[in-house]
C-alpha cells in the first residue's frame, strides 16, 4: 500500500468540509500526504482542528469516505487558479490565418511572416493561405514557391501539418508550432573533442625548475 496520496476528488461541486461530514468513519490521509488508515470521523476532526486546518471529503463514494487534512480556502484559491488558465490557454490558442501573393514583395513578404512566426512561437497554428487572381491560377507554381520559402525561414519554429494543396482560386498549407528539446548551442556543446580530462595549466601550478649553473662555471675554468 502506498503511503502517500494525491488523488482529489474530481466530482463537480463543492466538498463537504468537517461538521458536514456525517459517516461515523473515514479513511484518513493526513496534511503531509500521509495515509492514515481508517479512524472515526470525530478523531480526523480534531486532529485537523489541532493543526488549524480542515477536514474536507475528497472520495464520498468510496468505503469509507476518504477524507484529508488541508487548509480548504486555499485548495480552492489554488484550484480556481488552474481552471483560469486552463480557459485562458484553451480560448487563447487557436488558428490563424495570413494570406499571401503570388508576386508579394520582399517587403511584405517579410512583415507577413514576422506575423506567422509570432503566432507559431505563441502556440497557434497558421494557416497559409496564397491567392490567386486572373492567369495566376494557371501558374500553381508560383504560390509553391512562396510555400516554399516561407517553410525555409521558419524552419526553427514551425512543421508543416497540412501540406500545400489547390483550394479553388487559392494555394492552402497549415503551419504548426515546433517544439524544440533544445537550442541548437547546447546540443552543439559535445561536438568537439573532449577536453574535460585534459588537465589545466595554471600559473599557480608552474614550478621553476632550477638552473644547473654548474656546467657552465666547469667550462670556464677549464679554459682558463
Amino acid at each position: 500500500m502506498k503511503s502517500k496520496e494525491s488523488v482529489i476528488a474530481t466530482v463537480p461541486g463543492d466538498h463537504r468540509v468537517n461538521e458536514r461530514i456525517r459517516v461515523e468513519s473515514v479513511r484518513l490521509i493526513d496534511n503531509e500526504g500521509n495515509q492514515r488508515g481508517v479512524t472515526t470521523t470525530r478523531e480526523a476532526l480534531a486532529l485537523a482542528r489541532s493543526l488549524d486546518l480542515d477536514l474536507v471529503e475528497i472520495a464520498p463514494t468510496a468505503q469509507p469516505p476518504v477524507c484529508r487534512i488541508m487548509d480548504y480556502g486555499k485548495f480552492k484559491f489554488d484550484e480556481a487558479q488552474k481552471a483560469k488558465e486552463s480557459r485562458r490557454k484553451t480560448q487563447n490558442v487557436g488558428v490563424k490565418e495570413m494570406k499571401y501573393r503570388p508576386k508579394i514583395g520582399p517587403g511584405d513578404f517579410d512583415t507577413k511572416t514576422r506575423l506567422v512566426e509570432k503566432f507559431l512561437t505563441e502556440g497557434h497554428k497558421v494557416k497559409v493561405t496564397i491567392m490567386f487572381r486572373g492567369r495566376e491560377s494557371a501558374h500553381p507554381e508560383l504560390g509553391k514557391k512562396i510555400l516554399d520559402r516561407l517553410v525555409e525561414r521558419l524552419t526553427d519554429v514551425a512543421k508543416v501539418e497540412s501540406a500545400a494543396k489547390l483550394d479553388g482560386r487559392n494555394m492552402i498549407m497549415v503551419l504548426g508550432p515546433e517544439k524544440k528539446s533544445k537550442p541548437k548551442s547546447e546540443s552543439t556543446k559535445h561536438d568537439g573533442p573532449d577536453v574535460s580530462a585534459v588537465p589545466v595549466t595554471t600559473a599557480a601550478s608552474v614550478v621553476p625548475q632550477p638552473v644547473e649553473a654548474s656546467a657552465p662555471t666547469h667550462e670556464s675554468q677549464e679554459e682558463s
